[in-house]
């Protein structure tokens, strides 16, 4: 592991927050330094996450018993969660393909109850790690590849190559805890 991905946590434990900040900031100016995409279209991304959270919490269709997150990369949308039946599963997806600017849906939603706070936190735990493991590799860097995970379901998004890919896939698979990997990527080879 590098030694300035301690620092934030480091700083945090010591109880100084302003360098943590900064810290923080400057390792998301990294991460942003490896991404692909253009800056035009990252905030392309963020801005069809938040209009999709919209759309959705605005329609009222969806209640606590829906968790529902969202996910975009270069207009790539991710929908994963749970939802209580296939009519709304099949509504958010109608509602964020309606949205500017987002060319595909795939709609990871599994119909059933929503995870249990356990099953939460170890989805984060795995999705932690694994950022965490590729951050850790040369080849890979910070923001070449968004993770995300539902009921052990592993999510791997980016622009890579295939030979990055594979070594994200293989770098996560080691992660315990992952179930099943899904790789969403768009190749650039």
């Amino acid at each position: 592991m590098r030694p300035y991905t301690l620092l934030p946590l480091l700083l945090l434990l010591s109880g100084c927050t302003t360098p943590l900040l900064v810290g923080t900031m400057a390792a998301g100016g990294a991460a942003v330094a490896y991404d692909r995409r253009p800056a035009e279209v990252v905030i392309d991304d963020q801005g069809i996450e938040i209009h999709a959270l919209n759309a959705i919490n605005r329609s009222g269709q969806f209640d606590t018993h829906s968790h529902i997150n969202v996910t975009s990369m270069n207009g790539v949308v991710l929908l994963s969660g749970e939802v209580p039946d296939s009519a709304r599963k099949a509504r958010a997806e109608t509602l964020v393909r309606g949205l500017q600017k987002v060319r595909e849906v795939r709609n990871e939603l599994l119909v059933g109850p929503a995870a249990t706070f356990e099953s939460r936190g170890q989805d984060t735990w795995i999705t932690t790690r694994a950022k965490a493991n590729l951050l850790a590799d040369e080849e890979l860097g910070a923001g070449r590849a968004k993770v995300v995970t539902e009921r052990g379901t592993l999510y791997l998004m980016g622009l890579l190559y295939h030979r990055e890919a594979d070594a994200a896939t293989r770098i996560v698979q080691q992660v315990d805890g992952v179930k099943r990997i899904v790789r969403m990527v768009e190749y650039l080879d």
